[in-house]
């Protein structure tokens, strides 16, 4: 995608916003609590599984990472996948060869007389664990009789779609492969607002929790914020603007998404035209979450200041045994 020059938006860019407005925002009422019963039953399941796979939303890195993933369920081989849009080169046809000899090189305990390998695979919600199985079925055993190339596991955009510990899935034929979904689980606190907003907007929880209209203003400040301004071509704005307001008006306005408001006046009801803002906060983030405005790293910042922190997330995969 085409980027709009700088020049275009020199004199919008006096105005943009140096940081973004936390005040007023709670973290603790957007997200549910420690989510230990799904925690426990990975826990219970860890004797039956070989390997770890853990995937992580490539827009954010480190704001999605979980620590009690590494603290509770780190006693296994471990890989870590990155997931979702333009940001991840992953190549799922690496993943079984890895697994199998991340495997082969460590010691499986009471399972070394089995001949079948079960992996266990893990993320915050919404991350595409179930996607990637699916994609996995997919391309190993789309030939077989008894898998035809659909669905596995449900998969969705919104998160808790996976609730519970589901049973083994075939993705492989040799190596005999099987994995285990598993419900999406947070970290216990979220160190900060702005890490909520990150996580929110990459879809781990429901927007009406947090907000579709401040989600859309954190979006549009961030990609003003790194100069990427694919929204304005997108929505063909003609110029970048830091205004939520004036952006979901003009959007609203270009997808026809208006409604009818009765307005009192002294002469009576008159029926007024206005922008229906949620409807256009909920296709700004669509398009964001789709991929339509290109790769954006949430966690850019972050990176930049702490690039050792970050070093695991710029690779599409990795062992940490």
């Amino acid at each position: 995608m085409r980027l709009i020059p700088r020049a275009l938006c020199g004199a919008a860019r006096a105005a943009w916003r140096e940081s973004f407005p936390l005040g007023g925002h709670a973290v603790a009422r957007w997200f549910p609590g420690h989510m230990a019963k799904g925690l426990k039953k990975m826990q219970s399941s860890l004797k039956l599984v070989d390997c770890i796979i853990e995937v992580h939303d490539a827009r954010i890195p480190l704001s999605g990472r979980n620590p009690l993933f590494q603290e509770t369920l780190g006693l296994k081989p471990h890989l870590l996948v990155l997931n979702k849009m333009d940001l991840a080169d992953l190549k799922e046809r690496q993943i079984v060869p890895m697994v199998t000899e991340l495997i082969g090189s460590s010691y499986r305990y009471h399972r070394g007389e089995s001949l079948e390998y079960c992996i266990m695979v893990i993320g915050v919600p919404n991350v595409g664990k179930s996607s990637l199985i699916n994609s996995l079925r997919r391309q190993h055993l789309r030939k077989a009789p008894f898998c035809p190339a659909g669905k596995a596991t449900r998969v969705g955009g919104e998160p808790g779609i996976t609730r519970a510990v589901m049973s083994r899935i075939q993705v492989c034929e040799r190596p005999l492969m099987f994995l285990l979904d598993t419900p999406g689980v947070l970290a216990p606190r979220i160190e900060s607002v702005e890490t909520g907003l990150k996580l929110a907007l990459c879809g781990t929880v429901l927007d009406h929790l947090v907000g579709e209209e401040t989600l859309a203003d954190y979006l549009l400040y961030t990609l003003n914020r790194h100069e990427l301004f694919g929204y304005v071509q997108h929505y063909g704005l003609g110029e970048a603007c830091d205004d939520i307001v004036s952006v979901l008006k003009r959007v609203a306005v270009k997808l026809g998404k208006t409604q009818k408001v009765k307005v009192l006046t002294g002469t009576g009801d008159v029926n007024v035209i206005q922008p229906n803002y949620p409807a256009a906060a909920r296709d700004f983030l669509r398009t964001f979450r789709s991929g339509l405005l290109g790769p954006v790293m949430l966690d850019r910042d972050t990176l930049q200041s702490h690039p050792s922190a970050g070093a695991q997330g710029h690779r599409p995969a990795e062992t940490d045994p």
